[in-house]
């Protein structure tokens, strides 16, 4: 596995032709049907779900929508999803826990879009209860970041019984660009940022955020995207067939201690 700079990471995972979930749902995943809409207001291209088989496991996927050329990437508002994304997210997980489906979870956003029409309808409380009630799923939950996972954004989708990262992915409560914008008040340290934020794959493996590093292909994932896409397989396969083998009533309450762990603190 090979370590490349943050600046080399933040070129890869913002440059076009970077695979993303439409290319990972056909190599991975069989006889994938996707589902529309939130049933309260609309349907939001920048998350792209449904019911599918791994193997001869059926799994819910939810997945956010990073676009491979500038038409896709403006059709999925450049993976910033609308508060109607989270709520179809929402709306799956909680139908694949009716129906005793393992949740696998793709994040790939720069952060949740924070338009006006967005915040209208609700942004942060779409966010809050997804971290909610993800949380309490009596279903397994698997996530995987495979570019940018930034903000709240990103979270939304990242309560989970285990979290992987691609080897060049970034994962963090607020993007570099954003931490330099409001540390600095100068977006273009967002490298410098990136470095002290400590963001890496890497970097949350040794804090115990992350539980598995993904290999991608040399040189980045679009270099081979089957080659990656069987990476995500082999270890999603052997994490769905550990997570089922638990008793599901029990899963709110590791998955609670799972996040219970991270960080540090001190009593006066």
């Amino acid at each position: 596995m090979s370590e490349l700079s943050l600046d080399k990471k933040l070129e890869l995972l913002r440059g076009i032709g970077r695979p993303s979930v439409r290319d990972y749902f056909s190599l991975i995943f069989k006889e994938f049907t996707e589902f529309h809409g939130d049933r309260y207001y609309a349907d939001d291209p920048a998350v792209m779900g449904g019911a599918a088989f791994l193997g001869d496991v059926p799994v819910t996927l939810i997945g956010q929508v990073k676009g491979r050329d500038i038409e896709e990437l403006k059709r999925s508002n450049f993976s910033m999803p609308h508060p109607e994304g989270y709520r179809k997210a929402l709306r799956l997980a909680k139908q694949a826990e009716k129906f005793r489906r393992p949740v696998i979870c793709f994040i790939d956003t720069p952060g949740a879009y924070c338009g006006v029409g967005a915040e209208e309808r609700g942004q942060g409380e779409a966010i809050a209860r997804n971290l909610m009630e993800f949380m309490g799923l009596k279903t397994p939950v698997i996530s995987i970041v495979l570019g940018e996972g930034g903000s709240g954004g990103a979270l939304a989708l990242g309560v989970c019984d285990e979290l992987a990262m691609l080897e060049n992915a970034l994962y963090s409560v607020i993007s570099p660009r954003g931490f330099a914008s409001i540390l600095w008040k100068d977006s273009g340290r967002e490298r410098e940022a990136a470095e002290l934020m400590k963001i890496s794959a890497r970097d949350l493996l040794s804090f115990g955020i992350c539980d598995k590093i993904i290999e991608e292909a040399e040189g980045g994932a679009k270099m081979d995207k089957a080659l990656t896409a069987r990476n995500i397989e082999a270890y999603v396969t052997d994490a769905v067939k550990r997570l089922r083998a638990l008793d599901r009533e029990e899963l709110p309450e590791r998955r609670y201690q799972k996040f219970r762990k991270i960080g540090l603190f001190k009593e006066g």
